[in-house]
């Protein structure tokens, strides 16, 4: 509940007062009905308002509505009074009127504004404007109930849109479903379970509990089975595709590690703090946009992915060649140096922009999302990120299979010692294939600073995934990469709705031992330094 007034709620009257003030002045709404409107509880103030509704001119009420909403009317005496630009006017008859002394305030609770705010959008549905009638009908839908039942019956009879026309017949099952008439609930139950909206559901879960007619309450209950199965597709999509989108960063997370674990044979702890400097990069790069050229701010991302991907690369590039160099073929010692330097990068990261997280703003084509049903949005965001995962993989693997530097790091993989016989620089292929990892993690985090705040503890979140996504794959395999971060998101989303987050990452992390100790290569052979014999 809100005291703020919806836009729909706030055009609708506008449109309708500028439509009366056009027409003429009305009688429809006398001083009496308005001064029910304004004193009273509740339920005589909600009475009064559906009284209203029904009257053949119901347009006129738009003005008296929106200045009740804007806290415009006062009462005194019997009378309610519209007091705008230190004006007073009695309420029902267009005519100025000394304001009495002692009149008091109209108080709106959330439920009368609510009310306010559902009359107004119904008196929208009346509109010309096809724009505002389908805006109406999507304000209604959570706001249904009997006293706005004969303005739905007149706009579902003057209504020509034949998608608005099924909309709004919708809209009145809805508020039939409750009528005195037992053959006016059974019809609302039976057009009520061609519906999946989750307010249909609630509204006839409500309604199978006070039904004392046992055919209706039969017809109410199938009905009921009928929009609870269409949500429940609704919910099992929706949990499909949290774990694609989830499966595609761990995918992208842990793509740069299985270059550099399958090459170098290196366990590099600090993959997940590149991934931080990559949605640092991201930040620094929207600050700048937001400084310098607020007009292309929707632009900032395309200048952000290579930015990101350059600095994270040129900060692993500089890890290999000053201190990984050395660790080669000495796993333990290569984890505890990157464990160190992960310690080094949070710190730093830490004093240059302080412990606090920071925002990275969505550009505005990445805002919001696609209503595939009623109880499932798909996020532009998300949408963009799974996109994004795809390219970058199809991009690695041309690179891998395509190039003179992917020939020479397969060479590498398959045969140090002869590819370095044939003339190879193993040296200078570690590097580039370090720093490919590492501007791979950067790309990583410019896709997760779409999703939330970014902060120096960003990569410890998916460094213990990335690692299991690596393993289960198979150490050096994109194939195997692919497949283990896709399974690895869909499954624990699954067990997160069977059993919670926590006991699923537990039993996801069984899972995957159970399955090394019966393929300890992985979903594909191990291929790499370890490999030779």
């Amino acid at each position: 509940m809100s005291f703020r007034v919806s836009w729909r709620a706030l055009l609708a009257g506008v449109v309708l007062a500028a439509g009366l003030v056009l027409a003429g002045p009305s009688k429809a709404l006398t001083p009496e009905q308005a001064a029910a409107i304004a004193a009273g509880d509740s339920d005589e103030r909600v009475a009064a308002l559906s009284r209203a509704l029904a009257a053949d001119d119901a347009a006129a009420l738009a003005p008296f509505l929106q200045a009740l909403l804007a806290d415009e009317v006062k009462v005194a005496g019997g009378r309610a009074f519209v007091v705008q630009g230190g004006k007073a006017v009695l309420a029902g008859s267009g005519t100025e009127a000394p304001l009495p002394e002692g009149a008091e305030d109209v108080v709106n609770n959330n439920r009368m504004r609510r009310e306010l705010e559902g009359a107004l959008a119904s008196l929208a549905l009346l509109a010309p404007d096809r724009g505002r009638r389908a805006a109406a009908i999507a304000e209604l839908k959570d706001q249904i109930d009997a006293g706005k039942l004969p303005l739905l019956e007149r706009a579902l009879a003057a209504e020509t849109d034949a998608e608005l026309k099924a909309r709004l017949a919708q809209l009145v099952a809805a508020a039939s479903i409750a009528a005195p008439e037992k053959a006016s609930r059974l019809a609302a139950a039976k057009a009520l379970a061609a519906s999946g909206e989750p307010a249909a559901r609630a509204l006839l879960a409500e309604r199978l509990d006070k039904e004392t007619d046992l055919e209706v309450k039969a017809a109410i209950g199938q009905a009921l089975d009928a929009v609870q199965s269409r949500l429940d597709w609704g919910e099992r999509l929706g949990v499909l595709f949290s774990g694609i989108s989830l499966g595609s960063i761990l995918m992208l997370v842990a793509l740069g590690l299985a270059v550099t674990y399958g090459l170098m044979g290196v366990i590099n702890m600090a993959h997940g703090e590149l991934l931080m400097i990559g949605a640092y990069a991201t930040y620094m790069v929207q600050n700048l946009f937001k400084a310098y050229a607020p007009g292309l701010f929707g632009l900032y991302l395309a200048v952000a992915i290579p930015v990101s991907f350059f600095a994270a690369a040129a900060v692993g590039a500089v890890l290999e060649r000053t201190v990984i160099r050395w660790l080669y073929g000495r796993p333990l010692e290569t984890l505890l140096a990157t464990w160190g330097i992960s310690l080094i990068l949070m710190q730093s990261v830490r004093t240059l922009f302080g412990a606090q997280n920071v925002a990275v703003e969505n550009p505005p084509w990445l805002s919001g999302g696609i209503a595939v049903l009623p109880n499932l949005t798909l996020p532009y965001n998300r949408l963009a990120i799974i996109a994004f995962a795809a390219i970058v993989l199809g991009g690695m693997a041309l690179l891998i299979a395509r190039t003179r530097l992917g020939l020479f790091v397969r060479g590498v993989t398959q045969n140090r010692r002869m590819a370095a016989c044939v003339g190879v620089p193993t040296a200078r292929v570690d590097t580039y294939a370090f720093s490919l990892g590492a501007g791979i993690a950067g790309l990583a985090g410019c896709a997760l600073s779409q999703l939330g705040n970014v902060g120096p503890d960003l990569g410890q979140s998916y460094i213990v995934d990335s690692f299991m996504v690596v393993v289960l794959g198979g150490v050096g395999q994109l194939a195997g990469t692919v497949y283990a971060g896709l399974g690895l998101g869909i499954v624990n989303k699954l067990l997160e709705g069977w059993q919670g987050a926590v006991l699923a990452k537990i039993m996801v992390l069984l899972l995957i031992v159970a399955f090394i100790q019966k393929r300890p290569q992985g979903i594909f052979a191990l291929k790499g330094r370890s490999a030779e014999a």
